[in-house]
């Protein structure tokens, strides 16, 4: 492949699926985002980038937490019923819509945010950082404190857990 412009070079970049969901205060929402970044193995910490604007941001303001799952690129229902990142977000001042998880079959784990059972892996995480990068974008870096994988809960050991039974 020729590589002439950014926007070449930025092709050669692996993307995923991936669904962000949050909850607090009743309200739950999702977000089809394409660029998620393991950033730390222990502490195991992720970086979401998703477009600023979108009702999922104030449920993770609010709850300081989100989940990540892996769905297959190929999964037209979840990214009919969840907007993507890449999308405009709706205007402010329109009323939250219907849960979108509504009729879904869902789990939750540590932090309360709704795991879809149609992705085969979900990280449950609290908000580290979120930074802001003065563009249309935000950055959200997330300590994975819960994971699931084809519906089994997978236990996250930690240098520091594994140097306390030592």
């Amino acid at each position: 492949m020729s590589v002439s412009t950014i926007g070449d070079a930025f092709g050669l970049l692996p993307l995923g699926s991936y669904l962000m969901t949050s909850a607090h205060g009743g309200h739950r929402s999702g977000l089809v985002v394409s660029s998620l970044v393991r950033c730390c193995q222990d502490p195991a910490l992720i970086c979401v980038s998703a477009r600023k604007g979108h009702r999922i941001d104030s449920l993770i303001r609010d709850s300081r937490s989100f989940a990540v799952g892996i769905m297959s690129a190929d999964d037209k229902m979840i990214a009919r019923k969840f907007k993507s990142s890449d999308s405009a977000p709706p205007a402010l001042h329109q009323p939250i819509e219907d849960d979108p998880f509504d009729g879904l079959d869902t789990k939750t784990f540590e932090t309360g945010s709704p795991l879809l059972m149609r992705c085969t892996t979900w990280f449950d995480c609290e908000v580290m950082r979120r930074i802001d990068l003065e563009s249309d974008t935000e950055l959200f870096v997330g300590l994975v404190v819960g994971l699931m994988h084809n519906g089994e809960r997978i236990k996250i050991e930690r240098k520091k857990d594994l140097e306390e039974h030592h």
